[in-house]
């Protein structure tokens, strides 16, 4: 009788691990990104990737980022020779923002030179339908898709709850306004996916709108005319403690460049400031922008039974209904 043996799946994308996870594919995985650290477990796995940047302070890290984008450089090693010790069947990694993961056209320059080659699943969703599409996806090229079929329904009826709960407000109130920040130094407003999250809770970002492209640097000026209720600052790869000494920085600062800030915190309209886990939530495209989506109707409406437990948020400054 010939046995099959389980397949060897290497992530090199934090949201993928957590995807595989989700459909119970733990034991599949060989290796993982150098970022991954949800579940914990996965921590435990040998890391294939490494940064070339050190996180300093948000602007240093903009320059760096843009400095090296510029010339075509990578932000992001590849460990070859320990991905060939793993020998992988499958990859996956995605092609959607070379400053989040390696690069698709590495990963496929390295496939090649292996023998046989692994099979290549790129994830690269632009809105919340594509990451649960994300999750089918995985599920089929690791043998798993009736967990994912399972998972992608759960999740999907908890988004219909959510945006039944934002609709049923909408009825008798007008959209709240609200700016999601990916970067603080310079400001970047919320894309893709995270600028959709706020339109299905009932907001609305007018900087970089929904339906939008992916994240870019703003003009200040474009924030404080836009007159957000809501302020949320979910810095992409940084932690709670990290983001609120980026926000107190910033605030302290005495760059007339920066004064921004402090002229926006004290808009007379603005209701709440929260800083987010932005290393967790928003950025990653996985199962937990659900968790991400039922935060935002909570805070937005009032409604704060939906939030998930263990959302990882604060509220920033004294000006908080």
């Amino acid at each position: 009788m010939t046995m099959t043996r389980p397949l060897r799946v290497l992530s090199l994308l934090p949201s993928a691990t957590e995807t595989l996870c989700i459909l119970g594919g733990r034991d599949l995985l060989v290796g993982r990104n150098h970022e991954d650290d949800y579940p914990p477990s996965v921590l435990s796995l040998p890391s294939v990737t490494g940064q070339k940047t050190t996180f300093t302070n948000s602007k240093d890290v903009d320059k760096e980022v843009a400095e090296a984008l510029s010339t075509g450089q990578s932000l992001y090693t590849l460990n070859g020779t320990l991905v060939k010790e793993l020998k992988p069947d499958v990859i996956l990694t995605q092609d959607i923002c070379n400053v989040c993961a390696i690069d698709l056209v590495t990963v496929e320059r390295l496939a090649l030179t292996m023998d046989p080659p692994p099979k290549i699943v790129s994830l690269n969703p632009l809105s919340v339908s594509d990451v649960l599409s994300n999750i089918l996806q995985v599920g089929e090229a690791v043998n798993l898709l009736p967990s994912a079929e399972r998972a992608h329904e759960l999740l999907q009826s908890r988004v219909t709850k959510a945006t039944a709960i934002a609709s049923s407000h909408l009825q008798t109130h007008t959209r709240k306004k609200v700016i999601l920040f990916e970067w603080i130094s310079p400001p970047y407003p919320a894309g893709h996916w995270s600028a959709e999250l706020i339109h299905l809770a009932g907001g609305e970002q007018s900087v970089n709108p929904h339906p939008a492209g992916s994240s870019k640097a703003v003009q200040p000026q474009l924030i404080l005319e836009s007159k957000p209720e809501y302020i949320i600052v979910a810095a992409c790869g940084l932690d709670i403690p990290t983001t609120l000494r980026e926000v107190q920085n910033l605030e302290n600062s005495t760059s007339t460049a920066d004064g921004w800030w402090k002229e926006l915190l004290a808009q007379d309209q603005v209701k709440k400031v929260i800083i987010v886990d932005g290393n967790q939530m928003f950025n990653r495209p996985s199962g937990r922008v659900v968790d991400a989506l039922e935060f935002l109707v909570g805070i937005l409406w009032d409604e704060e039974g939906i939030i998930p437990s263990d959302f990882p948020w604060v509220t920033y400054g004294g000006k908080n209904e």
